[in-house]
């Protein structure tokens, strides 16, 4: 099948929810509302507290939320075949992902910008709640960032083109934030322009860093780069948010869109046919790359690119706190979200353009699958390109293993096929590459710094002035507990311990984020409106819940019977039950509001301006 109809539906259907769809969420359930104050003014600070513009904002949050899910996902969803990833990813983040994030980030911005916990405290106000969903939150984003930052270390290794290239976006960054906030304030266009051109020369002088006399300067190994990567997490949660955070995001996501927009042109170019079959027989389990049949498994794969509970922890973390307006909430929240959900596809799309024989030689060890191959042989998959595939890029790709490489060759395949661009697929093949640990790393700087407001939030209840996100004391020592945490799992290893259990944490994170909104929906007298998270809350919770449990039965349990896995078993399985745990604690406190509030039957609220007037509900449209 050819890919241009899957690229027409999507963008179709995300353009027509962004008008109508979350038009009607913002007016009507959440009615956002200008006149109201956000916490960016009202608790300005000049450290986190700090109102953005809506496009670097929108920049920073697009950046922080899109990491390796959105990207290796879809491509590892992709043995499955293309339709079932496709459909999620369609359906999920229209019905379940932009709502997810809406509804957070705009509870959040009326909650003082504080985090998810802090919400729970609000409008759950139970103690088990709230101890849960700290715990929960804390474990998932520690995963997290351990696992992105591995990613990180595996694609920059001995890389010094990816290494440089990545460095250089820091002092740019740097001077982005000065030049828009204290030379040339307010002169966003000029610092873009500045940052895109330095960028783009970062980009094009990496290529010609190996070989020379400064590739030493960039070439690490995985211990240095795990340190160099923690210092840099470190620097980038202590530093005021305006002066890397945001502007490195920011250009970082301009080269993240253009990059994606690049590959959409490439495949409506080039029309690549799509060589994987749109089912296949793993959708009944037994897979090579995911064991588990289709349902669960798919939902808990694919992530970012249809709903990530992630997503919760930017929404309530760094993003509310530089919200200027409440009309931003919708293109920051929901439209961040549907463009990463198109990314998901053009992922999906580049993986599927493949041969399914070589899709698999690159994301199966050697020995794995020549034991595969006759089965893949008998259904049907019988023609390769691997030769050429390897001689374009330059370099063995067979048992690139995690889905990042077979997505870097469908990318070159794709770009290299575009008149003209036939002899640069090697160049197009490490370009991807670096663009990936890009995509990545944005991701850990934020991540890092949400959690460090977590962190104080706990901490606080020891020592109060510890809670205050601009306390230097509480600042300094939550980051450096924080980076020690993520950091020690990627320097020795264990991280690949608890990496395998984050897609179940993820989602059901997503599912206290749901649960949490929808008690937010109905406390504000909109319970009428609250299907719009209860029905992906029910789907996204009783799939993950069921993941769950079959990794316990299936994975964790058989790993205690040897001692040589012990460990590692103890240690998934006590951190998914205590997670399964958290959710069933939150929901079952959650019900009961729920119920009280559907027997009020409150007439619609209205919104006042500044004055005091009352206004229509759908004040914002």
């Amino acid at each position: 099948m050819n890919a241009m109809p899957l690229v027409i539906t999507a963008l179709a259907i995300f353009a027509l929810a962004y008008r109508f769809y979350f038009g009607f969420i913002s007016a009507k359930v959440l009615t956002l509302n200008d006149a109201s104050a956000t916490p960016s003014g009202r608790l300005y600070d000049g450290q986190n507290y700090f109102p953005i513009s809506k496009w670097v904002l929108f920049g920073h949050h697009f950046a922080a939320i899109a990491g390796a899910g959105p990207l290796v996902g879809p491509v590892l969803a992709c043995q499955f075949g293309y339709f079932p990833g496709f459909l999620w990813m369609l359906i999920g983040s229209v019905m379940a992902g932009a709502v997810h994030d809406i509804v957070i980030l705009t509870a959040s911005v009326r909650t003082d910008g504080k985090s998810l916990v802090e919400i729970v405290k609000s409008q759950i106000k139970k103690t088990g709640s709230v101890v849960t969903a700290s715990i929960a939150t804390f474990i998932i984003i520690i995963i997290a960032m351990a696992g992105l930052g591995l990613v990180v270390v595996n694609a920059l290794a001995e890389s010094s083109w990816g290494t440089f290239t990545i460095a250089s976006t820091i002092p740019i960054a740097i001077l982005m934030g000065v030049w828009m906030y204290v030379f040339r304030k307010g002169k966003t266009a000029e610092a873009t322009i500045i940052g895109v051109l330095l960028l783009s020369g970062a980009v094009i002088f990496g290529r010609y860093i190996p070989g020379s006399p400064f590739e030493s300067w960039f070439t690490f190994d995985k211990k240095q780069l795990t340190i160099i990567l923690a210092l840099y997490g470190f620097l980038a949660s202590v530093l005021p948010v305006w002066l890397l955070l945001s502007p490195r995001d920011y250009l970082s996501s301009i080269m993240k869109l253009a990059v994606i927009g690049m590959l959409a042109v490439g495949i409506i170019v080039v029309a690549p046919e799509l060589k994987m079959p749109a089912v296949t027989a793993f959708i009944h389990g037994g897979g090579p790359i995911i064991k588990g049949t289709l349902f669960p498994y798919l939902f808990i794969t694919i992530a970012c690119g249809a709903i990530s509970g992630f997503h919760a922890l930017v929404s309530s973390g760094t993003t509310p706190k530089m919200v200027m307006k409440e009309s931003h909430i919708r293109p920051i929240a929901a439209g961040a979200m549907l463009a990463e959900g198109m990314v998901s596809i053009l992922a999906l799309i580049a993986a599927a353009s493949l041969f399914p024989l070589d899709y698999f030689q690159i994301n199966l060890s050697p020995e794995k699958f020549q034991e595969l191959l006759p089965q893949l042989q008998a259904m049907g998959f019988t023609e390769t390109d691997f030769t050429r595939l390897s001689q374009g890029v330059g370099e063995n790709i067979a048992g690139r293993t995690g889905g990042a490489v077979s997505l870097a060759v469908g990318m070159s395949e794709i770009f290299s096929k575009i008149p003209g661009m036939n002899s640069l697929m090697s160049y197009w093949y490490h370009f991807a590459i670096m663009f990936e640990a890009l995509f990545i790393l944005t991701t850990i700087d934020a991540g890092t710094r949400i959690a460090r407001f977590l962190l104080q939030d706990i901490m606080g209840k020891a020592y109060k002035p510890f809670s205050n996100s601009s306390n230097l004391a509480g600042n300094l020592l939550a980051s450096a507990i924080v980076v020690f945490f993520w950091g020690y799992f990627i320097y020795t290893g264990s991280v690949s311990t608890i990496w395998p259990m984050f897609g179940t944490a993820n989602q059901l994170l997503a599912t206290i984020a749901l649960t949490v909104g929808t008690t937010y929906i109905i406390n504000q007298g909109k319970g009428r409106y609250a299907w719009i998270t209860i029905v992906p809350m029910t789907f996204v919770g009783v799939t993950t819940i069921y993941a769950g449990f079959l990794n316990i039965i299936n994975l964790y349990l058989p790993l205690l019977s040897d001692s040589s896995t012990l460990t590692v078993g103890l240690i998934n399985l006590t951190l998914t039950g205590i997670i399964l745990a958290s959710v069933v604690v939150i929901i079952a406190d959650a019900i009961p509001i729920w119920l009280k509030g559907a027997k009020k039957q409150q007439p619609p609220q209205s919104v006042s301006d500044a004055a005091g007037n009352p206004q229509k509900e759908d004040i914002l449209h």
